[in-house]
């Protein structure tokens, strides 16, 4: 059962790569709303994940909407190849384009819906100009790049003035969190107004006999 619109995107970076299929398969089954699927290319962040090729071939075992998190720079370079892959959100970095606003245009000329990620360090302020264009906005509440990082409580107060911005313009977009969501840290989340949770480690430490009870306690953090 779902609660007030609480959708939850499991990452898949924290999934077991030797079964990345079966893994979507379970956490759909489970009660995922989303797929998240964090794509890093060596140059935004350290670290190398997965390509379009990989995510065009995981696309079968799910009909889930594929939350697809580029942090790559340039973004653009990726825009259509992840598209064409199965994409059905694209979230860039603010920091990572120069004309983020055309970015965002491209993204919806594809068809998909547009995100904006912020990272840590990143003032809420900046989205002011683009969150018009936007069907989402994703916090970081790590640093991007790795796993397992313990959750930023500093950041808590940016997702509630996102949300107070979010009501002032009177638009409908989604507020997305990643980075350290557990049991604990996701009621913080939503009483803060985010309603898309992103959850890596705290899903896939687990058994996949447990994934339906993770999600749910994420979803009701109970």
């Amino acid at each position: 059962m779902k609660k007030n619109n609480i959708l939850i995107s499991p990452s898949i970076l924290a999934a077991d790569f030797a079964k990345l299929g079966q893994e979507i398969v379970a956490v759909d089954k489970a009660g995922a709303d989303w797929i998240h699927i964090d794509i890093m290319d060596g140059h935004f962040v350290p670290n190398l994940t997965l390509g379009p090729e990989v995510v065009s071939s995981l696309r079968q075992y799910t009909k889930k909407l594929f939350d697809v998190h580029l942090m790559t720079m340039p973004a653009n370079n990726w825009l259509e190849p992840f598209a064409k892959a199965g994409a059905d959100i694209i979230t860039i970095h603010l920091e990572a384009e120069s004309n983020v606003k055309e970015s965002l245009k491209i993204i919806k000329g594809l068809g998909l819906k547009a995100g904006l990620s912020i990272k840590p360090s990143t003032s809420e302020n900046t989205l002011k100009k683009y969150i018009e264009y936007c069907d989402l906005i994703l916090v970081m509440t790590v640093n991007p790049g790795f796993g397992s990082q313990k959750f930023m409580t500093t950041q808590l107060e940016k997702i509630r003035n996102i949300k107070n911005m979010q009501k002032r313009l009177d638009i409908n977009i989604d507020i997305e969190v990643d980075g350290g969501v557990n049991k604990e840290t996701s009621k913080l989340c939503l009483e803060a107004g985010a309603n898309v949770l992103v959850a890596g480690s705290a899903i896939f430490s687990e058994d996949a006999k447990n994934y339906s009870n993770l999600i749910n306690s994420l979803r009701n953090h109970n």
